[in-house]
């Protein structure tokens, strides 16, 4: 594996990274000894991140590197406990950055501090890595996309997990759109801001008002199809599991069950998604020293029409006796909100992807994602193909509801497939989903494996799609 320019020298742990796209062959874990014995490190970077790392008993010769979505700037190797538990017993060495900069919004930051934490932790080891591969979760995954188009002859392959990958510029538009709609038809007469945050305590009290008059919405017929009109510009599933400890297999409501889904759209809403919305709008825009995300002339009509939801609207609209067409009028024509140039400037280089990869990489999404929506990987996919370098990717979904909510099998099972990429150099059917599911039983963590084929929707108010032509 190639070795990259200047080293950090503090950080420890256990990492994944795949690098220069090479075909190496995992080591005996007999012939790979760490100079540290196993268990936990930490330490600090230069940049001001701290990092967070584990060696497991008997190394693989595999570094998974780690990036942690959108949240507290605290160092994490892994996505959760139980699969730092697993990824330890399958040898795996894991590392991570806690990122740094003024706002949970690290993009500028987070891919030199991801390759940083790498490097002290190689010095750590003493040993070169076999293979390394870099593993992302949601913001994360954005982030360790990022790295796949700039691996820097450090990293092998790519895993993406409900990854934020089509960039802030199409979060901060759709989301606009979803907001906007809510806060000119169910609050015409309240100034709610929606963009251009003051302060954290300014965004914190929009996402109340809007939380409070979609809630006083719910109660009537109009309200509710209105809520279900700006979820389609949001891109809402119509599956939500709100208990954590909830079961992640419980199914959608029916493909006709309009009002239901409006109920399971609603409960997305004001549970998790309008406050994440809106205060992580105001973590973007102070990174980006302004606003990114524009209205002024979308065209409604056009953004539902392309929505796999448009039926379940329409239905709702008829229900209730409300005039739709008039409603997206209305919204088309009072649409003023300008971006600032600036800021759509320094998100496109921070933040957006080119598709222009340069090793493989997986992703894997849950069909029902309240704050990632599954169509940031038609959109991502589509980056990719027009970048020529399809045969690198490949997408996997798991059929169920929330936010990054895989087992820890199925995320093993996952990153052992892009392994098996690796070494043989092709694909070979190694992301299908029966591969994967008899991949991530056959770990026995009492679990039943959920992918399966599904091809996801386009992703409603991006660039370029129906509506909202790129400019």
């Amino acid at each position: 594996m190639r070795r990259w320019g200047s080293r950090l020298t503090a950080v420890a742990g256990a990492v994944v990274l795949i690098g220069g796209g090479s075909s190496v062959a995992v080591a005996d874990p007999a012939t790979v000894e760490p100079a540290v014995p196993p268990g936990e490190y930490r330490g600090d970077l230069a940049s001001g991140a701290d990092w967070l790392a584990h060696v497991p008993a008997r190394w693989n010769g595999t570094v998974v590197v780690f990036a942690h979505g959108f949240g507290a700037m605290t160092a994490q190797d892994a996505p959760d406990e139980p699969t730092r538990a697993e990824l330890l017993e399958q040898g795996y060495a894991l590392v991570g950055s806690s990122y740094s900069g003024p706002s949970l919004w690290a993009l500028a930051t987070a891919v030199d501090d991801q390759f940083a934490a790498l490097a002290a932790f190689e010095e750590l080891l003493g040993v070169e890595p076999e293979r390394t591969i870099a593993f992302g979760r949601s913001m994360g995954g954005l982030v360790s996309a990022l790295q796949a188009q700039d691996p820097r002859g450090e990293l092998d392959g790519v895993l993406t997990t409900c990854g934020l990958v089509a960039g802030a510029l199409n979060l901060n538009n759709y989301q606009l759109d979803g907001v906007y709609t809510l806060a000119h038809l169910l609050a015409p007469g309240q100034p709610i801001p929606l963009v251009r945050y003051e302060s954290p305590e300014q965004a914190a009290q929009a996402a109340a008002d809007l939380i409070a008059a979609v809630t006083a919405a719910q109660d009537t017929a109009e309200g509710r199809a209105r809520i279900a009109l700006a979820s389609a510009f949001l891109n809402m599933a119509t599956w939500y599991v709100d208990d954590p400890e909830g079961d992640p297999g419980e199914g959608p409501a029916a493909p006709d069950d309009y009002a239901a889904q409006q109920v399971e759209q609603f409960e997305a809403l004001v549970d998790r998604g309008l406050e994440r919305y809106v205060t992580g709008r105001q973590q973007i825009e102070l990174v980006a020293g302004g606003n990114s995300a524009y209205n002024a002339g979308v065209d409604y009509r056009e953004l539902l029409d392309s929505s796999v939801h448009a039926e379940q609207v329409r239905a709702l609209y008829r229900e209730a006796g409300l005039d739709l067409d008039a409603d997206l009028a209305t919204l088309t024509r009072d649409a003023d909100i300008e971006a600032d140039p600036d800021a759509v400037a320094e998100l496109t280089r921070t933040s957006m992807v080119t598709g222009d990869l340069e090793v493989p990489q997986l992703a894997i999404h849950t069909t029902a994602d309240e704050l990632v929506p599954v169509e940031h990987e038609d959109w991502y996919a589509e980056q990719v193909d027009r970048a020529g370098d399809d045969r690198l990717l490949r997408q996997a979904y798991v059929e169920g509801a929330g936010h990054c909510r895989f087992q820890p099998a199925e995320q093993v099972a996952a990153l052992q497939a892009l392994e098996r990429r690796i070494e043989a150099g092709r694909w070979a059917g190694a992301a299908r989903p029966d591969r994967l599911n008899a991949a991530a039983d056959a770990l026995e963590l009492g679990t039943t494996a959920r992918f399966v084929e599904y091809d996801p929707p386009r992703l409603v108010g991006g660039l370029g799609e129906p509506g909202r032509r790129a400019r």
